[in-house]
This record gives structure tokens, C-alpha cells and sequence, in this order.
């Protein structure tokens, strides 16, 4: 029976059986020190020459980097060791003495290193992130689900885009054309017509032709949408969100987030209530810091970067003018020109983690809203149904995964933040 490096506090005193990959290697002639790895964790294990037969220390001095073994030895208890423990190595049995490793220890160039993801993935940076990905994605689904809200899964093949841009994927369904899609979000709002408060999560494609630190071609989205939620309740539940999974992460990630050299003072700010700032004050700030920009346009990463510069926690940005929204966004009754919708912005730089809004309710508004973006209307009849059969008020946001694992490991671009990322130029490995 194997033993896992992550249970070894369990077994001081006690000889266990690992099975792993050598990380690295060091001698000091009559002491061997072997750094293992199981996908667990890491540990030490020192091979003493007068203690072992020839035989095992011949077998430790053919190991390579990354070469897979089962090991034997004694756990012992050793404050110096970064894992707090060592093993006292009495037997090795190689499984495979692997050929020279691309990744050396030393430093690699970013290209180089995506060439090589489906082996980068194996470094101790790389293992935090992605631990650190798996535990964001299991406390937004317990968020969720114990929120009242039921998975639903959409279609990957879509007939149609959910917000009729042209950053499609097009591709063919037998006899028909058909779309990668864009967005869960309008089978979402069929969902919770159902089930009243519903999300998905799941891979979403866009055909950007971007190669900012923030964009990725293929990205992981959670959609939630909710039945007789308004504006301010949709906010309310972002902000909540966000919350339970930046505390969970500081709850259960902590060796991970020291081994990537995170900050955590930020995230501990990271509770609500969450400020939030009109698109109109948010246009006054950035004239008041010397940006030139006029009231209609869309924020670009500089403008949100210097609006987050003045809160110590994601800030909402409401609001928007409704020309540069997407068609189903719900215009304020008492503005028009405005949608009652609002963009979750990161601190530190890291921009827009969340859009959302209350949807447009009123069958007649959005047939108008078809008219106007020119949207056809066979493709979308199924969504028009939705407001012709027990229309209700209701909201919903899209939380990017990618992203909000950027933001909460503090790393420079999404590329770290997935395992095999595809990019404007990279769809190897």
C-alpha cells in the first residue's frame, strides 16, 4: 500500500512505501539527498551510504530528473525540511531511469516552457496554480449549491451567437452551420425558467484575434442565472461569491499561495459589501486623472486598472450606456440610455472578472432589440418564447475562471491559469 507524500505527518516514526518522480537530485559523497514528488506533495529523502547496500546506492546514483521510482525508508520529523519531514531512504526500486529532461533546473524562456506545458505542468509553480484553480472551481459550485442553485448544462454547438458579434467559431452540423459557443447564458434563462435559479460552467470559445495578458481563445466560464432577481440582488449574490471563494482559497491554499509568492494582504480585504461607482462617475475619475475619454465608449485594461486603483477590493462599475451592451441587458425605466447592469472590476490590475445584468423581461423591447442588431429571427424564436410564456423579472452574470485565478494567484498572464492554454498563436500542446 502506497502512502501519499500530503498524509506523511501521519507516519512519523513508521516505514512507508512512496511512489513518485525525482525532482532533483544533490550528493555530499557519502549522503544522498533525493527530492520526490507524487503529485501530492514533496519530500525529502536522504540515502546515508554506510546504511544502504550497493546496490541501492547505485540505483540512486542512475536516477535522472524526473525519473519515476517506489522508495522505502522511515519518516522522520525535521523542522528544516520545507515540508516538515524527511524520509530516511532504505530501498529504491526504479521504474524508469527517464532520458535527459528538456526543463533543467534553471531559468527558461516563456515560449520554450509552452512548448513544453504537458511537462512545465509538473513544477512546483505550476502544480500550486493549478491546485489553486481546482480549489476556486470547488468553492464557487459549493457557493452554488448551497445557494439554491441547480447545474445545467448547455450545448457547446449552437445555431447562433448569444450576443451576435462575429468572434465566432464556425464549424459544420452535417447540413447546417453551426457555432462554438460564446456563452451558456440564453439557454441559462430557459433553465431557470424552469428551475428558477440555475448555472452552468463550462468551456467557451471566442475568435479573437487578442494577444493581451487577459485573453485566451478557449476559457472556462460560470453562468448563473436567476428567476425574480433584480439588478441589486444580482449584485448582491456576485459579491458574496467572490467572497466565500477568495476566503476559501486563503482557507486551504495558504502553502500553495506561498509557493507562487502571493501577497495575501489584498485578498484579506476581499469581503463585502463591494463598492460601486456609475459608468458616468467612472468617466469623471478617469477625466479627473488626466484620460481622454468621452461619455459612450467602452473601458479598455488601462481605464479599469486606474478605476480599481481607488478601492482596496473589486469594485462594480454600473450602469453602462446601453449602445455598447449586449442586446438582452435591461435598460434602467428610469434611464434608457443606460442598462441596469454592472461589470465586476479586479484590484491590482486585473480588470473585469464578472459582467452581469438584469435581462430585458418585456417581449416587445426585445423584438426591438432583435430589429436594432439586426439579429434572425428563426434562430433566436425559442429565446423570444421565453417571454411569451410566463415572463418574469430576472438577472445573471458570467464569472471567468481564468481570470479570477489570475487575479486571486497574483500572475502576470492567463496563460499560468489553465493547463493547456490556447492562444491567438499556440493551440500545441
Amino acid at each position: 500500500m502506497l502512502t501519499m507524500i500530503r498524509d506523511i505527518a501521519a507516519h512519523v516514526g513508521k516505514e512507508v512505501k512512496l511512489g513518485g518522480w525525482l525532482y532533483n537530485k544533490r550528493s555530499s559523497g557519502k549522503i544522498q539527498f533525493l527530492q520526490i514528488r507524487d503529485g501530492s506533495g514533496f519530500i525529502q529523502g536522504v540515502l546515508v551510504k554506510s546504511q544502504v547496500s550497493p546496490e541501492v546506492w547505485e540505483k540512486a546514483n542512475q536516477l535522472t530528473q524526473e525519473s519515476s521510482l517506489y522508495v522505502r525508508g522511515t519518516v522522520r520529523q525535521d523542522d528544516r525540511a520545507p515540508s516538515g519531514y524527511e524520509l530516511d531512504v532504505t530501498d529504491i526500486e526504479i521504474i524508469q531511469v527517464a532520458d535527459e529532461y528538456p526543463i533543467a533546473l534553471k531559468e527558461h524562456g516563456v515560449e520554450f516552457l509552452m512548448d513544453h506545458r504537458h511537462l512545465w505542468i509538473r513544477s512546483p509553480r505550476q502544480q500550486a496554480i493549478l491546485r489553486i484553480r481546482a480549489e476556486i472551481i470547488h468553492a464557487i459550485q459549493d457557493y452554488l449549491n448551497h445557494n439554491g442553485f441547480t447545474l445545467v448544462d448547455p450545448p457547446v454547438l449552437t445555431p447562433s451567437s448569444c450576443e451576435g458579434t462575429t468572434t465566432l467559431f464556425h464549424t459544420k452540423y452535417f447540413d447546417e452551420d453551426a457555432y462554438l459557443t460564446q456563452s451558456g447564458q440564453l439557454y441559462m434563462e430557459a433553465a431557470a425558467m424552469a428551475l428558477g435559479r440555475v448555472y452552468s460552467f463550462g468551456p467557451t470559445f471566442r475568435a479573437e484575434k487578442s494577444k493581451t495578458r487577459r485573453h485566451l481563445i478557449e476559457f472556462w466560464m460560470i453562468e448563473p442565472e436567476m428567476a425574480f432577481v433584480d439588478h441589486e440582488g444580482n449584485m448582491k449574490i456576485q459579491e458574496e461569491l467572490v467572497s466565500h471563494v477568495v476566503q476559501h482559497v486563503l482557507n486551504h491554499c495558504r502553502r500553495e499561495l506561498e509557493t507562487i509568492g502571493r501577497d495575501i494582504a489584498p485578498l484579506e480585504k476581499v469581503k463585502p459589501p463591494f463598492p460601486r461607482i456609475t459608468y458616468d462617475e467612472a468617466v469623471e475619475l478617469l477625466k479627473k486623472e488626466g484620460f481622454e475619454f468621452e461619455w459612450g465608449e467602452d473601458f479598455g485594461a488601462p481605464h479599469e486598472t486606474k478605476i480599481a486603483e481607488s478601492f482596496d477590493r473589486p469594485v462594480f462599475i454600473t450602469h453602462y450606456p446601453t449602445e455598447i451592451k449586449a442586446f438582452y441587458m435591461k435598460p434602467d425605466p428610469n434611464r434608457p440610455e443606460v442598462v441596469l447592469g454592472a461589470d465586476l472590476i479586479a484590484p491590482e490590475g486585473y480588470g473585469e472578472i464578472i459582467g452581469g445584468s438584469q435581462r430585458i423581461d418585456d417581449p416587445q423591447l426585445l423584438e426591438q432589440r432583435f430589429q436594432e442588431h439586426n439579429l434572425p429571427r428563426e434562430a433566436y424564436q425559442w429565446y423570444m418564447d421565453l417571454r411569451k410564456y410566463g415572463t418574469v423579472p430576472h438577472s445573471g452574470f458570467g464569472l471567468g475562471l481564468e481570470r479570477t485565478v489570475a487575479w486571486i494567484c497574483g500572475l502576470d498572464h492567463v496563460r499560468e491559469t489553465i493547463p493547456f492554454p490556447r492562444m491567438l498563436n499556440r493551440l500545441y500542446p
